[in-house]
């Protein structure tokens, strides 16, 4: 129910634009954010948006990146500037959706879209 594209490979101090789409019959989706896992690190969040566009950024991110999100269309994006060869990495897209005002919202994965940043 979460379709992530945009992964590829770049050169370093290259941009690359992650997308991710959210598909079913949602009440409503909350936050949503990215995610990475990099060789030998576990998986971290990279940033998060909140349904009314609040943002947050993980320290490491240094203004490099910048999430948003269209709710009408219920996708996410998450703009990535100046890569690095550390931001290589499996980058994965988190939404907390319920489906109808009576239930608690639950957490979905979309899969991962490989990011090589080459230096």
């Amino acid at each position: 129910q979460l379709q992530a594209s945009g992964g590829g490979l770049v050169q370093a101090g290259g941009s690359l634009t992650l997308s991710c789409t959210v598909s079913g019959s949602f009440y409503r989706v909350s936050a949503m954010a990215w995610y990475r896992q990099v060789p030998g690190k576990e998986r971290e969040e990279v940033a998060r948006i909140t349904s009314s566009s609040d943002t947050t950024y993980a320290d490491f991110v240094t203004s490099r990146f910048i999430i948003s999100r269209d709710n009408a269309k219920n996708t996410a994006s998450l703009q990535m500037n100046s890569l690095k060869s550390e931001d290589t990495g499996v980058y994965s897209c988190y939404a907390a959706a319920k489906m109808s005002p009576l239930l608690r919202p639950r957490d979905y994965w979309g899969q991962g879209t490989l990011v090589t940043v080459s230096s």
